[in-house]
Protein backbone atom coordinates (compact mmCIF):
# COMPACT_ATOMS: atom_id res chain seq x y z
CA UNK A 1 0.00 0.00 0.00
CA UNK A 2 2.68 2.69 0.46
CA UNK A 3 4.18 1.99 -2.32
CA UNK A 4 1.03 2.11 -4.51
CA UNK A 5 0.46 5.76 -2.51
CA UNK A 6 4.35 6.44 -3.23
CA UNK A 7 4.20 6.01 -6.96
CA UNK A 8 0.60 7.44 -6.80
CA UNK A 9 2.24 10.64 -5.01
CA UNK A 10 5.04 10.88 -8.00
CA UNK A 11 2.64 10.43 -10.72
CA UNK A 12 0.72 13.33 -9.73
CA UNK A 13 3.56 15.47 -8.51
CA UNK A 14 5.21 14.27 -12.36
CA UNK A 15 1.43 15.53 -14.18
CA UNK A 16 1.55 18.70 -12.69
CA UNK A 17 5.26 19.55 -13.57
CA UNK A 18 4.40 18.16 -16.80
CA UNK A 19 1.32 19.94 -17.42
CA UNK A 20 2.97 23.35 -15.70
CA UNK A 21 6.38 22.74 -18.02
CA UNK A 22 3.46 22.67 -21.11
CA UNK A 23 2.05 25.63 -20.21
CA UNK A 24 4.97 27.56 -20.07
CA UNK A 25 5.77 26.49 -23.30
CA UNK A 26 3.01 27.40 -24.89
CA UNK A 27 3.04 30.66 -23.51
CA UNK A 28 6.69 31.20 -24.93
CA UNK A 29 5.93 30.47 -28.23
CA UNK A 30 2.65 32.33 -28.32
CA UNK A 31 5.05 35.61 -27.42
CA UNK A 32 8.10 34.24 -29.43
CA UNK A 33 6.14 33.05 -32.81
CA UNK A 34 4.84 36.71 -33.99
CA UNK A 35 8.25 37.73 -33.71
CA UNK A 36 9.69 34.68 -35.13
CA UNK A 37 6.80 35.19 -38.03
CA UNK A 38 8.18 38.90 -38.95
CA UNK A 39 11.39 38.19 -39.23
CA UNK A 40 11.13 35.05 -41.60
CA UNK A 41 8.84 36.75 -43.48
CA UNK A 42 10.93 40.06 -44.02
CA UNK A 43 13.77 37.63 -45.65
CA UNK A 44 11.47 36.00 -48.14
CA UNK A 45 10.93 37.25 -51.52
CA UNK A 46 7.42 38.60 -52.25
CA UNK A 47 5.80 35.75 -53.78
CA UNK A 48 6.81 33.15 -50.88
CA UNK A 49 5.35 35.89 -48.31
CA UNK A 50 1.85 35.68 -50.15
CA UNK A 51 1.93 32.14 -50.81
CA UNK A 52 -0.76 29.83 -49.28
CA UNK A 53 -0.47 27.81 -47.46
CA UNK A 54 2.72 30.16 -46.03
CA UNK A 55 5.82 28.49 -45.27
CA UNK A 56 7.28 28.49 -41.93
CA UNK A 57 10.98 28.78 -43.12
CA UNK A 58 11.72 30.90 -45.87
CA UNK A 59 12.61 28.12 -49.38
CA UNK A 60 14.58 31.48 -50.65
CA UNK A 61 16.34 33.79 -48.45
CA UNK A 62 16.57 37.28 -49.70
CA UNK A 63 16.94 40.92 -49.12
CA UNK A 64 14.22 42.00 -51.18
CA UNK A 65 11.94 43.50 -48.31
CA UNK A 66 14.64 45.87 -46.90
CA UNK A 67 16.01 46.51 -50.06
CA UNK A 68 12.04 47.79 -51.19
CA UNK A 69 11.59 49.37 -47.83
CA UNK A 70 14.94 51.81 -48.66
CA UNK A 71 13.45 51.66 -51.99
CA UNK A 72 9.95 52.60 -51.27
CA UNK A 73 10.21 56.56 -51.82
CA UNK A 74 10.39 57.30 -48.04
CA UNK A 75 13.24 58.48 -46.57
CA UNK A 76 14.11 55.84 -44.17
CA UNK A 77 17.18 56.98 -42.36
CA UNK A 78 15.39 60.64 -41.98
CA UNK A 79 12.55 58.61 -40.11
CA UNK A 80 15.34 56.86 -38.37
CA UNK A 81 17.34 60.03 -37.35
CA UNK A 82 14.23 61.70 -36.11
CA UNK A 83 13.47 58.64 -33.69
CA UNK A 84 17.04 58.30 -32.36
CA UNK A 85 17.12 61.92 -31.46
CA UNK A 86 13.47 62.67 -29.85
CA UNK A 87 14.13 58.94 -27.58
CA UNK A 88 17.50 59.86 -26.60
CA UNK A 89 16.71 63.29 -25.29
CA UNK A 90 12.99 62.33 -23.45
CA UNK A 91 15.16 59.67 -21.54
CA UNK A 92 17.44 62.86 -20.69
CA UNK A 93 14.74 65.07 -20.10
CA UNK A 94 13.12 62.39 -17.76
CA UNK A 95 16.38 61.52 -15.71
CA UNK A 96 17.21 65.06 -15.20
CA UNK A 97 13.44 65.52 -13.96
CA UNK A 98 13.06 62.17 -12.48
CA UNK A 99 15.89 61.85 -10.00
CA UNK A 100 15.80 64.89 -7.90
CA UNK A 101 11.68 64.60 -7.67
CA UNK A 102 11.78 60.83 -6.50
CA UNK A 103 14.78 62.11 -4.29
CA UNK A 104 12.80 64.95 -2.54
CA UNK A 105 9.75 62.26 -2.34
CA UNK A 106 11.68 59.86 -0.69
CA UNK A 107 14.12 61.41 1.49
CA UNK A 108 13.29 65.23 1.89
CA UNK A 109 10.30 66.33 4.11
CA UNK A 110 9.21 69.90 3.06
CA UNK A 111 4.96 71.25 3.25
CA UNK A 112 2.44 69.32 1.28
CA UNK A 113 4.72 66.84 0.55
CA UNK A 114 1.68 64.22 0.24
CA UNK A 115 -0.55 66.07 -1.70
CA UNK A 116 2.27 67.03 -4.17
CA UNK A 117 3.00 63.37 -4.60
CA UNK A 118 -1.15 62.50 -5.04
CA UNK A 119 -0.70 65.09 -7.74
CA UNK A 120 2.07 62.91 -9.60
CA UNK A 121 0.07 59.78 -8.98
CA UNK A 122 -3.10 61.45 -10.31
CA UNK A 123 -0.76 62.27 -13.10
CA UNK A 124 0.05 59.13 -13.62
CA UNK A 125 -3.74 57.85 -13.83
CA UNK A 126 -4.27 60.25 -16.89
CA UNK A 127 -4.37 58.62 -20.36
CA UNK A 128 -1.92 60.92 -22.56
CA UNK A 129 -5.03 60.87 -25.07
CA UNK A 130 -6.74 63.62 -23.02
CA UNK A 131 -4.05 65.91 -22.84
CA UNK A 132 -2.79 66.23 -26.29
CA UNK A 133 -5.47 69.04 -26.92
CA UNK A 134 -4.12 71.32 -24.92
CA UNK A 135 -0.55 70.14 -25.08
CA UNK A 136 -0.78 71.11 -29.02
CA UNK A 137 -2.22 74.44 -28.35
CA UNK A 138 0.33 75.15 -26.36
CA UNK A 139 3.09 73.93 -28.72
CA UNK A 140 1.31 75.79 -31.59
CA UNK A 141 1.51 79.12 -29.28
CA UNK A 142 5.16 78.42 -28.74
CA UNK A 143 5.27 78.14 -32.15
CA UNK A 144 6.93 74.65 -32.28
CA UNK A 145 5.11 72.61 -34.14
CA UNK A 146 7.48 72.83 -36.55
CA UNK A 147 10.07 71.07 -34.53
CA UNK A 148 11.39 67.93 -32.72
CA UNK A 149 10.57 69.61 -29.64
CA UNK A 150 6.79 68.85 -29.83
CA UNK A 151 7.33 64.79 -29.17
CA UNK A 152 10.20 65.98 -26.51
CA UNK A 153 9.17 68.17 -23.48
CA UNK A 154 5.27 66.84 -22.96
CA UNK A 155 7.19 63.39 -22.03
CA UNK A 156 9.64 65.32 -20.07
CA UNK A 157 8.63 64.07 -16.69
CA UNK A 158 6.83 60.82 -16.54
CA UNK A 159 4.65 59.93 -13.25
CA UNK A 160 5.76 56.24 -13.31
CA UNK A 161 9.19 56.77 -13.35
CA UNK A 162 8.52 59.23 -10.93
CA UNK A 163 6.89 56.51 -8.62
CA UNK A 164 9.14 53.35 -9.09
CA UNK A 165 12.39 55.66 -8.42
CA UNK A 166 10.71 56.93 -5.10
CA UNK A 167 9.91 53.60 -4.01
CA UNK A 168 13.94 52.52 -5.15
CA UNK A 169 14.92 55.45 -2.82
CA UNK A 170 13.02 54.84 -0.09
CA UNK A 171 15.09 51.53 0.25
CA UNK A 172 18.38 53.07 0.71
CA UNK A 173 18.74 53.91 4.85
CA UNK A 174 18.72 56.71 5.97
CA UNK A 175 22.36 56.40 8.00
CA UNK A 176 23.95 55.86 4.97
CA UNK A 177 22.73 59.99 3.88
CA UNK A 178 23.34 61.19 7.41
CA UNK A 179 27.01 59.84 7.26
CA UNK A 180 27.39 61.10 3.67
CA UNK A 181 25.89 64.37 5.22
CA UNK A 182 28.42 64.25 8.35
CA UNK A 183 31.23 64.21 5.82
CA UNK A 184 30.11 67.79 4.11
CA UNK A 185 28.42 65.80 0.77
CA UNK A 186 25.88 68.30 -0.70
CA UNK A 187 22.56 66.97 -1.63
CA UNK A 188 23.35 66.57 -5.22
CA UNK A 189 26.62 64.56 -4.64
CA UNK A 190 24.40 62.29 -2.07
CA UNK A 191 22.40 61.73 -4.96
CA UNK A 192 24.91 60.97 -7.35
CA UNK A 193 27.69 59.11 -5.75
CA UNK A 194 25.72 57.42 -3.19
CA UNK A 195 21.88 57.02 -4.53
CA UNK A 196 22.06 56.59 -8.30
CA UNK A 197 24.90 53.84 -7.93
CA UNK A 198 23.15 51.92 -5.49
CA UNK A 199 19.79 52.00 -7.28
CA UNK A 200 21.12 51.50 -10.82
CA UNK A 201 18.35 48.40 -11.61
CA UNK A 202 15.47 50.91 -11.28
CA UNK A 203 17.21 53.26 -13.42
CA UNK A 204 17.79 50.79 -16.31
CA UNK A 205 14.15 50.12 -15.99
CA UNK A 206 13.12 53.41 -16.24
CA UNK A 207 14.94 53.79 -19.06
CA UNK A 208 14.03 50.67 -20.85
CA UNK A 209 10.17 51.59 -20.47
CA UNK A 210 10.88 55.28 -21.50
CA UNK A 211 12.87 54.01 -24.26
CA UNK A 212 10.52 51.57 -25.92
CA UNK A 213 7.05 54.04 -25.37
CA UNK A 214 8.91 56.32 -26.85
CA UNK A 215 10.93 54.41 -29.88
CA UNK A 216 7.21 52.71 -30.43
CA UNK A 217 5.01 55.85 -30.22
CA UNK A 218 2.66 56.54 -33.12
CA UNK A 219 -0.24 58.77 -31.79
CA UNK A 220 1.51 61.46 -30.11
CA UNK A 221 3.75 61.73 -33.15
CA UNK A 222 1.10 61.71 -35.48
CA UNK A 223 -1.02 64.34 -33.90
CA UNK A 224 1.78 66.95 -33.09
CA UNK A 225 3.57 66.99 -36.52
CA UNK A 226 2.72 68.36 -39.52
CA UNK A 227 5.30 67.47 -42.16
CA UNK A 228 7.85 64.15 -42.68
CA UNK A 229 10.54 66.66 -41.43
CA UNK A 230 9.71 65.74 -37.60
CA UNK A 231 8.23 62.88 -37.92
CA UNK A 232 9.63 59.02 -36.53
CA UNK A 233 9.99 55.71 -37.96
CA UNK A 234 6.55 54.21 -36.68
CA UNK A 235 4.65 56.77 -38.92
CA UNK A 236 6.70 56.08 -42.16
CA UNK A 237 6.48 51.95 -41.60
CA UNK A 238 2.57 52.67 -41.60
CA UNK A 239 3.15 54.43 -44.87
CA UNK A 240 4.41 51.19 -46.14
CA UNK A 241 1.59 50.18 -46.63
CA UNK A 242 -0.29 50.44 -50.03
CA UNK A 243 -3.68 50.56 -50.36
CA UNK A 244 -3.73 50.30 -54.33
CA UNK A 245 -1.35 47.93 -55.10
CA UNK A 246 -2.32 45.80 -51.56
CA UNK A 247 -0.04 44.73 -48.71
CA UNK A 248 3.99 43.58 -49.49
CA UNK A 249 4.43 41.36 -46.52
CA UNK A 250 7.75 40.92 -46.80
CA UNK A 251 8.52 44.58 -47.64
CA UNK A 252 5.83 45.71 -43.94
CA UNK A 253 7.67 42.76 -42.22
CA UNK A 254 11.21 44.40 -43.10
CA UNK A 255 10.23 47.69 -42.21
CA UNK A 256 8.63 46.34 -38.45
CA UNK A 257 12.44 44.81 -38.28
CA UNK A 258 13.48 47.94 -38.07
CA UNK A 259 11.60 49.34 -35.48
CA UNK A 260 11.32 45.48 -33.12
CA UNK A 261 15.42 44.78 -33.31
CA UNK A 262 16.86 47.77 -31.72
CA UNK A 263 14.35 47.19 -28.90
CA UNK A 264 14.67 43.09 -28.73
CA UNK A 265 18.91 44.07 -28.37
CA UNK A 266 18.39 46.60 -25.34
CA UNK A 267 16.47 44.36 -23.60
CA UNK A 268 18.61 41.16 -23.75
CA UNK A 269 21.28 43.17 -22.40
CA UNK A 270 19.08 45.15 -19.84
CA UNK A 271 16.79 41.98 -18.86
CA UNK A 272 19.01 41.35 -15.60
CA UNK A 273 18.81 44.75 -14.39
CA UNK A 274 14.95 45.35 -15.34
CA UNK A 275 14.01 42.01 -13.18
CA UNK A 276 16.70 43.34 -10.40
CA UNK A 277 14.73 47.01 -10.56
CA UNK A 278 11.03 45.20 -9.60
CA UNK A 279 12.57 42.94 -6.69
CA UNK A 280 12.91 44.52 -2.94
CA UNK A 281 16.77 44.66 -1.90
CA UNK A 282 17.58 44.56 1.26
CA UNK A 283 20.27 47.28 2.00
CA UNK A 284 22.36 47.03 5.13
Amino acid sequence: MKKERLLSDRTRSYLGRAFSDLMKILAILAFVFPFYWMIVTAFKPYAESMQVPPTLWPETFTLEGFISTFNSGLDIPHFMRNTVIVTVAVICLQLLVMVPAAYAFAKRKFPLSGVAFGVVLVAFMIPQQLTYIPVYLMMAKGKLISSLWPQILPLGADAFGIFMLRQSFKQIPDEILESARLDSASEVKIMLRIMLPMCKPAMVTIAMFSFIGTWNSYFWPLVMTNNDAYRPLTLAIERLRDAEVGIHWNTLMAGNCLLVIPILIVFIFASRKIIQGFTYRGIK
